[in-house]
């Protein structure tokens, strides 16, 4: 099979879905994955036969075109997704890590990077993305991540370990006012979450292939309460974080300043407001009241 063949088998088929730029996108990284070409390499070498890497073969190809042409992301296709220069492994169960969360970290680094000593709490942590991220970025830091998914922990500790990143992992319900491990005395410099808040109500125009295959609980929140988990961390924060401590956030953009509202009614300072790199209102971080 030729480069050219490869690329067209997986992109054309996905127009239908996703559009043609997308569906491009989608098949270079495919090609790049299981056939260890770029899109360059393709356009420059259209005919060059494919060496495809081990394990993988053109029966290979026809399944993976299989499932995503049925909406199935080709992060969970692939069983990685990148995110801050690394990869992660994915798959059903846990929310894929996006670009835009990249930011997120990169604006808790630069406000830790030499602060030491450094304890940070990744709240709903999934892959493990954020935790590990801030791990590997600040060295020395102590960094946990609690999730109330067995699965989202189990590929959270897969990541740690093929990364070599030390997290300590726990299960923890932010929600559970009487979770026991929130009373086990540890006090952080800074606590990170990315929690669920698309509102139920726009399940039916999000994209098939998040809303059939990414775990739903790492998404929705009733219509009626949209920002109960940024109530309850922003509680837990106001009794686990260190003097001085920061809470920082992804938000959903259609009630950013509700959100902003919510932590300053919590008792938090210092409240600033972040647009991400599609200028949209996307990141929080506040600061304990002293």
């Amino acid at each position: 099979m030729t480069r050219r063949a490869l690329f067209l088998s997986l992109c054309e088929p996905l127009v239908p879905l996703y559009g043609q730029e997308e569906a491009r996108a989608v098949a270079c990284r495919v090609c790049e994955r299981i056939g260890g070409f770029t899109r360059l390499d393709a356009a420059v070498e259209p005919l060059a036969e494919v060496a495809f890497r081990p394990g993988c073969d053109e029966r290979t190809v026809r399944r993976m075109v299989g499932e995503l042409a049925a909406g199935r992301p080709v992060q969970y296709v692939l069983g990685a997704a990148p995110f801050c220069g690394r990869e992660f492994r994915v798959g059903e169960g846990v929310l894929i890590p996006r670009p835009e969360t990249e930011e997120l970290v990169w604006w808790i680094v630069s406000d830790y990077r030499s602060v030491r000593p450094l304890r940070l709490l990744d709240v709903g942590t999934g892959s493990g993305c954020i935790a590990l991220s801030l791990a590997l970025e600040l060295a020395g830091a102590e960094v946990s991540g609690v999730d109330v998914s067995p699965r989202a922990l189990a590929f959270a500790r897969e990541n740690g370990s093929l990364l070599g990143a030390a997290v300590r992992w726990e299960r923890a319900d932010v929600l559970d006012a009487d979770d026991p491990w929130w009373r086990g005395g540890d006090r952080w410099e800074a606590i990170v979450s990315n929690p669920p808040y698309v509102p139920a109500s726009d399940r039916a125009s999000m994209h098939v292939n998040v809303r059939d295959y990414e775990p739903g609980e790492a998404l929705f929140v009733p219509d009626d309460d949209p920002l109960l988990f940024y109530r309850a961390v922003a509680r837990r924060g106001r009794e686990t974080l260190a003097e001085g401590g920061r809470l920082y956030f992804e938000i959903y953009e259609g009630l950013a300043a509700e959100t902003v509202r919510l932590l300053e009614t919590e008792g938090y300072t210092e409240v600033e407001l972040r647009c991400d790199m599609n200028d949209k209102p996307r990141m929080i971080r506040c600061r304990k009241m002293t």
